[in-house]
């Protein structure tokens, strides 16, 4: 038994030497570690990487690159490696007339930034005042009304959130109107959820609640047969209400309209079968 007693020292001094050792190694690598993030962090701090180009492409026909730039960068923090791309692409996003940008870092202290422009297509009616805008993707967006130059764009009111589905119906009904050579220049929806429009020849059409082809198929029926309902008289057609099932009651300037399904003439009232 006597004999066992230094074996079992020696283990023991065995493992302190290996934790010691061990504990060595984390040390050396900790302090290893902390010195390569503080170079690191130094170096990243030296003005060579300080942003001083700032490459701009893509659509820039609303804003030069020259004013993209100095609209954003003065909300920009950082350098090369520090600066935040998200932040970055919010500035840019910024600028008027701007809807979506890319933004990447160019070695060794550059940005390159790809825009795309918004492409107004409508109007958004605002009853507060400050008429908005509408792109391409039915997204409302804000931007100087005078810089729009198609002076023929339709007008859309109607609740918030509600831009894109609208502009999915007009320009649908443009397309059933076009053989009447007349189009949408102001298209409604309520709160309850009834459409109206008024066309650029000054004619009202109400087309009542429904889905888009429920909506369409009224004015597409409108379309085909109010040349042979008006054929007779010279008024211009004042207001048509298309929330009939089988057809559809208008006013003829200098003409008194009855209710559709009325006894009345083909001229008062219009049921199409």
């Amino acid at each position: 038994m006597s004999a066992a007693y230094p074996m079992n020292h020696t283990a023991e001094q065995s493992f302190d030497v290996r934790a010691l050792n061990a504990s060595a190694s984390v040390l050396f690598f900790v302090a290893g570690a902390v010195f390569v993030a503080l170079a690191l962090a130094a170096l990243a701090r030296l003005p060579i990487f300080t942003i001083r180009a700032v490459q701009v492409d893509g659509e820039v026909a609303r804003n030069s690159a020259t004013t993209i730039r100095a609209n954003a960068l003065t909300k920009l923090a950082g350098n090369f490696f520090s600066i935040n791309l998200a932040h970055t692409r919010q500035a840019f996003e910024s600028v008027p007339w701007v809807r979506h940008a890319t933004v990447r870092r160019v070695w060794p202290n550059s940005l390159a930034v790809t825009l795309e422009e918004h492409h107004a297509v409508a109007y958004w009616h605002r009853d507060e005042g400050d008429d908005q805008l509408v792109n391409q993707q039915g997204e409302v967006f804000v931007a100087n009304l005078g810089d729009v130059e198609d002076d023929n764009l339709a007008t859309l009111q109607g609740p918030d959130g509600t831009s894109a589905q609208m502009l999915s119906l007009l320009r649908r009904l443009d397309g059933a109107l076009d053989p009447l050579q007349v189009h949408v220049d102001t298209l409604r929806l309520s709160e309850r959820g009834s459409w109206s429009a008024t066309l650029d020849d000054g004619a009202t059409l109400e087309l009542g609640r429904g889905t888009e082809a429920e909506l369409l198929a009224r004015v597409q029926r409108y379309a085909a047969t109010i040349a042979q309902v008006v054929s007779h008289y010279h008024g211009p057609v004042e207001s048509v209400d298309l929330r009939y099932a089988q057809g559809y009651a208008l006013r003829v300037r200098g003409v008194t309209t009855l209710p559709a399904g009325a006894s009345a003439p083909v001229n008062k009232t219009h049921n199409h079968h």
